[in-house]
């Protein structure tokens, strides 16, 4: 039988499962469709019964206002009837504003329309008052021109009349002709406020949940009644009020505070319902089975990537069950002892790549691991294994339990690195550390001769130019015992102040803490007062102390404290000489400082001149070893001056020194509770 080929199978299940989800989809929307349909259909009805029911209100209102009107027609005849004098009048007219809140005021005129009593509404104050009744006679000219000319009621167009608190009324006069055996005896005018009338004749319930008005024929309202909540739906109705004289539109607007129910009874609720269950089923089964497939996908892609990163990884992976047989090995373990993966799988101790030689160790370690007394460390232990082809090599096992979905350990996974190659990196790190420290013995070696050379020039120096005085006061004569003995002295001292020089060069190399004491700012200065003078008189500077009295000390190495006072009065003096300046000064300050928490107390150095100053270019290398600008200098000097200073826990800044010049500064800490 010809066998079928992968990819025509493949193509099958697709076209299987595109049928299978297409009958699912056509399913679906057939469902959709009639429940969309039997919903626009209730909310249909639902919207036709509203806009019934707001119809049938508004001709309700329209059919109790036109009631109300013709019964106060009536009462207005009732009042004219017969020849009352106005003492009779004047009364009847109030009671009958008082049982009416919809008139405002009520009028006898005569025959041409002079006013002969009138009568205002006891509910507000009098709404003529203040544009006066004139405004509106044209409004009382029409309506009795009409109710003349029909013999009977008519009404004029409505009129709006501000009102002194800032709002007025929309008023509607209404003309009643008094006639006598066909003599015209004068008119009964009545005036209607719209919105009273349209609070007094509407029912309570109505208007709370509607809103009512009087509108003309385009549109614009005249009064308005009911304050309703509004929705997202309005239902609106109109009715023609038509008066004698007068045409109004009653408008009523209903809001509905969501859309029309859905279900108008209980079998279209019935089937909503189980039409929407319907969709539900649907859906979570079309869900389910995508989250299926889907999961089954991720099962797949997760394989696939499992099975790459175990072939990619260059560490080892071991796992064994309880009784210490080996159930997973990874390519880079079988690369790594030389094992195929059939030949390690299943089997026990002793494992093929154990050194026969450590069997036993070996066989009792994994006994304990697998009893479960003693846990793995979590960094791991080293070991050695041997290779197929008899060859051992270290390695590094880190273990650890190894657990199953249900939270149950069925076994040990281990990882193991083969350290052979850092073995041989650790021994070449170690030779090289060897040679590195011979090549800084021999460094110090070269820093220590560099700063000797460059810290001794000074006493050296020294040593020379008393050396030569004492030469030509021994050429003379009678040479002076007092000046050779001073000369033997100075020579003397500055040969013991090398000797220190050496010392407290040394032990800075060395990184050794030096012997510290307390020491006067006094004893500083002086110490190196006369090296400053020596070379100040060859090179015509003038130097001024400036030192307040009662300094505290200062706890320091005194000769490298000493050393970079004499380094920065050095480099002020030849950097004025250098530079030609006519009037060379230096200035040495010394004064006592508050800063840091706790107010700690310091002793600021600092050493000005008036030379040409520190060039923008230097500034950001003046401090660096080696750096100078001097043509025989060695670049050293700045450098130990601030070393040596930041050891005592101090800072050395420079700054310009306005006018001319520069003012090099550094502070040490004061000694605690000790005077200078």
């Amino acid at each position: 039988m010809t066998a079928v080929p992968r990819s025509f199978r493949s193509g099958l299940r697709r076209l299987s499962s595109w049928r299978g989800w297409s009958l699912w989809v056509l399913l679906g929307v057939i469902v959709v469709a009639l429940l969309v349909t039997l919903v626009y259909l209730a909310a249909r009805y639902e919207a036709s019964v509203a806009q019934a029911n707001v119809e049938r209100d508004v001709a309700d209102a329209l059919s109790d206002i036109r009631s109300a009107m013709t019964r106060n027609v009536q009462e207005l005849q009732a009042l004219q009837s017969g020849r009352a004098d106005l003492d009779r009048w004047q009364p009847e007219a109030e009671r009958l504003l008082r049982e009416h809140r919809d008139w405002v005021r009520l009028e006898r005129r005569g025959p041409g329309l002079e006013l002969v009593a009138e009568a205002d509404t006891p509910y507000r104050p009098p709404v003529f008052a203040r544009l006066g009744r004139a405004n509106s006679l044209p409004e009382i000219q029409q309506a009795c021109a009409g109710a003349r000319r029909i013999s009977g009621h008519a009404y004029a167009r409505s009129h709006f009349v501000p009102q002194p608190d800032g709002l007025g009324l929309e008023l509607m006069e209404l003309c009643l002709p008094h006639v006598e055996a066909g003599r015209l005896l004068g008119f009964v005018v009545a005036t209607y406020s719209l919105t009273d009338l349209l609070a007094t004749h509407i029912g309570p319930q109505m208007g709370r949940s509607q809103e009512i008005s009087f509108t003309e024929a385009d549109g614009t309202r005249l009064a308005i009644h009911g304050l309703a909540r509004r929705g997202r739906r309005v239902f609106t109705a109109q009715q023609l009020l038509d008066l004698p004289g007068n045409t109004m539109v009653l408008r009523m607007d209903s809001w509905r505070r969501s859309e029309p129910d859905l279900f108008p009874n209980v079998l279209t609720a019935l089937v909503t319902v189980m039409s929407i269950a319907l969709v539900t089923v649907l859906f979570t089964l079309g869900h389910d089975t995508r989250r299926r497939l889907r999961a089954e996908q991720d099962l797949a892609d997760a394989l696939a990537f499992r099975k790459a990163m175990e072939d990619s990884l260059v560490t080892g992976l071991r796992a064994r069950d309880l009784q210490g047989h080996t159930t997973y090995v990874n390519p880079a373990f079988c690369q790594m002892v030389g094992f195929s993966p059939e030949e390690l799988l299943g089997q026990g101790s002793p494992a093929p790549y154990w050194p026969p030689e450590r069997a036993d160790e070996y066989r009792q370690r994994q006994q304990v691991r697998l009893a479960g007394r003693n846990a793995p460390p979590r960094e791991g232990f080293e070991s050695v294994f041997m290779h197929k082809d008899g060859t051992r090599f270290p390695v590094l096992i880190i273990e650890a339990p190894l657990i199953n979905a249900q939270g149950l350990q069925t076994g040990w996974m281990s990882a193991v690195l083969d350290i052979s190659e850092q073995r041989r990196v650790e021994e070449l790190s170690r030779a090289s550390q060897e040679r590195l420290q011979a090549t800084a013995r021999l460094a110090t070696v070269g820093e220590m001769a560099s700063l000797l050379s460059h810290e001794l020039n000074q006493p050296l120096a020294a040593i020379a130019s008393y050396a030569h005085g004492s030469m030509n006061l021994l050429q003379q004569n009678a040479p002076p015992a007092v000046e050779l003995r001073l000369a033997m002295a100075r020579i003397a001292e500055q040969a013991d102040r090398a000797g220190r020089v050496i010392k407290s060069v040394h032990d800075f190399v060395r990184r050794r803490d030096q012997a510290r004491e307390p020491v006067s700012a006094r004893e500083l200065v002086d110490a190196v007062l006369p090296l400053v003078n020596l070379q100040a008189r060859k090179l015509r500077v003038r130097v001024e102390i400036r030192m307040a009295d009662g300094l505290p000390s200062v706890l320091c190495d005194r000769t490298m404290v000493e050393q970079v006072l004499l380094n920065l009065a050095r480099n002020a003096m030849q950097a004025m000489d250098d530079a030609h300046v006519a009037e060379p000064e230096l200035v040495l300050e010394v004064r006592a400082t508050t800063a840091g928490e706790g107010g700690r107390r310091w002793l600021a150095f600092s050493v000005a001149d008036v030379g040409p100053g520190v060039a923008e270019e230097v500034k950001g290398q003046l401090f660096t070893p080696f750096f100078t600008t001097k043509v025989e200098g060695m670049g050293l000097g700045l450098s130990l001056c601030r070393t040596v200073v930041e050891q005592h826990g101090g800072s050395l800044v420079f700054e310009p020194n306005l006018p001319q010049g520069t003012i090099f500064r550094f502070t040490l800490p004061a000694q605690p509770d000790l005077k200078a």
